[in-house]
């Protein structure tokens, strides 16, 4: 089974299990791996094109500090909550006095009480990675259920410990002091990102005791429909608007994106002194790509646009998305569902309306 038809069944195959009509030159790895050594500091990444099962790893399974890329947990809880009728785009938030973190984002600089709305607060989050509104996501939907639903994903590597400048509160695991916010892998973050992009909100029911039959492929969600894509339309923008764009972006970008059909990239990133992260969806001419690149011990501990691990992630990127679409990027197949088939292919312009 191929990494894209087997992300949208709802299972990730091993990097070891790459089919070889898919699998990605052995000399385009090497070029891969040996760029990823070329920074003062650690790279692991996982990137797979979804529309032909291409993929590359390097440490891709090896657990990692998140930073705020942890934030798309919360993200994909609230879209799926939202899809329940269990919460509502427009349902008031109060930021009380008292309540604000420090770091990044412009809620800290405001007054208080302020009142914004679900979907105010999840936008400063996602854009401007805003601390104060992420802990506000995090009262709203609760830490526990986060890492349910990632859980539930069979995200066994990926876990949201606390809230954002506050101490961890209860039980921990013996790692949190070593992870901090968050953990995960470059494979399961590239998981959770495909299942936003792909749009699967909705568990489709469980195969028979007898099993499917031999050779059928199970899938984990109901196909996209009309409640499904609105949900995921507004979490797509969030996203396409990404502020920080000098990681995965940076040299994939024009200054004029009506040359690429619109915003072609859609990404959150982690930051903190040592780490730089970027997990991306990039829709590319030959069929979306999604690129889950962490950097972590970095030497380089400025925070400048020409800091070492944003331009060693800009570089990965750049080669993989030149080597899997030479003729450039589509912003047009960004949208819900990435013009996928439940296949896992490219859907028929008809299937793309």
């Amino acid at each position: 089974m191929g990494a894209g038809l087997a992300l949208l069944a709802g299972t990730w195959p091993a990097a070891a299990q790459s089919g070889v009509d898919n699998a990605l030159s052995a000399k385009l790895q090497a070029q891969i791996s040996a760029r990823a050594q070329e920074q003062k500091g650690k790279t692991a990444l996982y990137a797979v094109q979804l529309s032909t099962g291409k993929e590359i790893a390097v440490d891709a399974d090896v657990p990692v500090q998140t930073a705020s890329v942890i934030k798309l947990g919360i993200l994909y809880e609230a879209m799926v909550q939202v899809r329940a009728g269990k919460a509502a785009w427009d349902e008031p938030i109060v930021l009380k006095k008292g309540e604000a973190v420090p770091g990044s984002g412009v809620l800290t600089l405001l007054d208080a009480p302020l009142s914004l709305t679900l979907k105010d607060a999840l936008t400063l989050m996602v854009i401007v990675s805003d601390n104060t509104a992420t802990n506000l996501m995090i009262d709203r939907f609760g830490i526990d259920n986060v890492n349910a639903r990632l859980e539930s994903l069979g995200l066994k590597d990926t876990h949201l410990y606390k809230k954002v400048f506050k101490p961890a509160v209860g039980p921990m695991p013996a790692d949190q002091p070593k992870f901090g916010l968050g953990k995960t892998t470059p494979r399961e973050m590239a998981m959770l990102l495909t299942r936003i992009g792909t749009c699967g909100l909705r568990r489709a029911p469980p195969p028979p005791p007898a099993g499917p039959g031999i050779g059928v492929v199970v899938p984990m969600f109901l196909p996209m429909d009309e409640g499904d894509k609105a949900v995921c339309d507004v979490a797509l923008k969030m996203l396409k608007n990404q502020f920080y764009r000098e990681t995965v972006p940076r040299y994939l970008e024009t200054a004029d994106v009506t040359t690429t059909g619109g915003v072609a990239i859609a990404s959150k990133t982690g930051s903190l002194d040592a780490v730089r992260n970027d997990v991306a969806i990039v829709a590319g001419k030959t069929g979306p790509m999604v690129l889950s690149i962490f950097t972590y011990d970095n030497a380089d501990h400025s925070w400048t646009v020409d800091n070492e691990g944003e331009l060693i992630i800009a570089r990965l990127a750049k080669e993989i998305v030149t080597a899997w679409s030479p003729e450039g990027l589509d912003g047009k197949l960004l949208v819900p569902g990435l013009g996928l088939s439940a296949s896992g292919t490219a859907a028929t312009p008809a299937a793309q309306k």
